[in-house]
């Protein structure tokens, strides 16, 4: 098919234009023209690190293919062999049940093995949900996260493209993860998905999310939107690894609202992206429901990633952990940023934060800017900071064993974030050290 690209900018007129093109629901129409003002009149956010965006210089649509396929002989070979050689397709057959694939602004790719469709399990790009189940995809949509929350949240209501669809019907126990990988291969484009899990009740999934682009001398935007609602007696684990080139703002929205005896696992881990705000979320509902946010964020040069969690404890007895492990190297900035408040209601609730960080130089950044409000007696915050340098006694006592300066800090940092792979599938922790291995080297003095 001939490429559908947008000149740089954004107008009301090429909102309407994306939802022609998507063929849309004239509700669908309405509502993007309505976020799009509401884009207009917000200001960028006044906390956290400095966004320096030209909204006029992002490219906000352009699609390349057709429509969506199941098998990649029928997707172009160059972009094949893109997810080839980024192990992509290597992935799906081997411990996958579903992938799907989008490629700049759409989807381009979604299959999942047959035992799920017979479980009546919803596997889909969201702009495909949209078309095919548009009565639950009505439901939830816009509902957790809503589109007048902050600029970004308003800009993706207005030009959302692709993203992923799941839904998970009662007492359906998903053994394999469901896999999505977004790639922004063009300069100054902008990527704004938009993804929506429901896991009914008695229901467990396992979702993971990967991210790249190539490096360009000039900003590119990502901007997603991410609601996800856990049911009752429910579980569902959601794990990133983004690798951004660190030309990418990456400005993300994820919340989960958690019902009676759930439990929403965050696993998030950071490498790339210029700057990178990122705070998952969980709203604790129900009683017993339980919010865990696992995270690493490296930050090396021209890097600043304000990480962190939010947990709202609104039902009895909600439990919330939060994890976070920064390194910085190199003049880089790696802090948390979270928010953990029990309310009034959410009597014996619990909530514990323990961040670490390392800095590989005596240039890079740290800070811990934690929220943490409790209203009620009877329950209990505990919240515990780190800042070091790797442990020169260790590197020492593992030199004298033969070990060598380099792969000593490298076998440092991987028991640093050790918590954090311990909870990711054996391949993907691999990857992840051989990811965290590149950006050791050169490494500055320490």
């Amino acid at each position: 098919m001939k490429e559908v690209i947008f000149d740089k900018g954004l107008s009301e007129e090429k909102v309407l234009e994306i939802s022609k093109i998507k063929n849309e629901p004239k509700w669908m129409s309405d509502f993007r023209v309505k976020a799009y003002k509401e884009f207009i009149k917000q200001d960028l956010p006044k906390f956290g690190p400095k966004i320096d965006i030209d909204f006029d210089n992002i490219t906000y649509y352009k699609k390349v293919n057709n429509k969506v396929h199941n098998s990649w002989n029928d997707i172009d070979k160059n972009v094949t062999k893109t997810f080839n050689d980024l192990g992509v397709i290597d992935q799906e057959k081997t411990y996958l049940d579903g992938l799907g694939v989008q490629y700049e602004s759409e989807a381009i790719y979604h299959n999942m093995i047959k035992e799920l469709e017979e479980k009546n399990v919803i596997f889909l790009d969201t702009d495909t949900a949209l078309k095919k189940h548009p009565d639950l995809f009505k439901k939830y949509f816009n509902e957790l996260v809503k589109y007048d929350e902050n600029k970004f949240t308003a800009l993706n209501g207005a030009v959302w493209s692709g993203g992923t669809f799941i839904y998970v019907p009662p007492f359906t126990k998903l053994d394999r993860p469901l896999q999505s990988y977004f790639r922004i291969n063009t300069k100054d484009m902008g990527q704004f998905e938009r993804s929506l899990i429901i896991v009914d009740h008695d229901s467990e999934v396992h979702y993971i999310e990967g991210c790249t682009a190539p490096t360009y001398t000039s900003d590119s935007l990502h901007a997603a939107v991410v609601e996800i609602y856990v049911g009752k007696n429910s579980k569902c684990r959601y794990t990133t690894i983004q690798n951004w080139a660190n030309n990418i703002n990456n400005l993300v929205t994820k919340r989960a609202v958690v019902e009676e005896n759930g439990l929403m696992q965050w696993i998030d881990g950071n490498i790339g992206s210029k700057l990178n705000m990122k705070y998952p979320s969980c709203i604790l509902k129900g009683d017993n429901s339980k919010g865990e946010c696992i995270s690493i964020a490296m930050a090396s040069e021209g890097q600043i990633q304000d990480t962190g969690a939010k947990m709202i404890h609104i039902g009895k007895n909600t439990q919330s952990k939060i994890i976070a492990k920064s390194i910085a190297r190199d003049n880089g900035n790696a802090s948390y940023r979270g928010k953990v408040s029990i309310e009034e209601n959410a009597i014996n609730s619990k909530s514990s934060i323990k961040c670490d960080t390392i800095l590989l130089d005596p240039y890079s950044k740290s800070d811990t800017i934690p929220t943490n409000i409790c209203k009620n007696d009877s329950s209990t915050i505990e919240h515990e900071a780190t800042v070091s340098k790797i442990d020169e006694e260790k590197l020492f006592y593992m030199q004298t064993r033969g070990i060598d300066e380099e792969k000593a800090i490298e076998l440092s940092i991987i028991g640093f974030i050790e918590e954090f792979t311990e909870e990711l599938p054996l391949e993907y922790a691999v990857e992840l050290n051989n990811l965290l291995k590149n950006n050791f080297k050169p490494l500055c003095e320490i």
